[in-house]
Order: C-alpha cells, then sequence, then structure tokens
C-alpha cells in the first residue's frame, strides 16, 4: 500500500468554492487536483506555469483570431 501524508491548508472560503465548481466540472475533488499539482511539480521540478509580477499582455480579439487561425486553421 502507498505511503500517504495528510496535508492541511487554509484558503479563503469562497475560492475553495470557485475552485470545487471547476473541480466538479472535471469529476475531480480538490485532493485529486492538488496530487496532479504536486505531480506536474514533480515531473517538471518547477512549477507548472509562470509565475511573475510583470504578466503577459492580454491579446485583442483580432490577436487572438490569428492565433486560433495559425494553430488550428481557419474554422
Amino acid at each position: 500500500m502507498a505511503s500517504t501524508t495528510l496535508f492541511r491548508a487554509r484558503v479563503p472560503t469562497a475560492r475553495l468554492r470557485k475552485a470545487e465548481k471547476v473541480f466538479a466540472k472535471l469529476g475531480m475533488k480538490p485532493g485529486d487536483a492538488f496530487n496532479i499539482f504536486l505531480a506536474q511539480v514533480e515531473m517538471r521540478g518547477d512549477l507548472p506555469f509562470v509565475v511573475s509580477t510583470q504578466p503577459d499582455r492580454v491579446l485583442t480579439t483580432a490577436e487572438q483570431g490569428k492565433t486560433w487561425d495559425q494553430s488550428l486553421g481557419e474554422y
């Protein structure tokens, strides 16, 4: 049997409720999502997303459409 550890964290209630709705759409519970997050950290040896005080610029609608067409072809 695999060894497990109980991990507890305090999070804002509203944030958890919103996240639980997303997880439910995916058939997951918060613990499942946390395990996926930890697996990604383990595999990458880093966070699975960029953390920055300088976020990327939001694309305009036209730029999003061009990116979509380049990636997937015209719809």
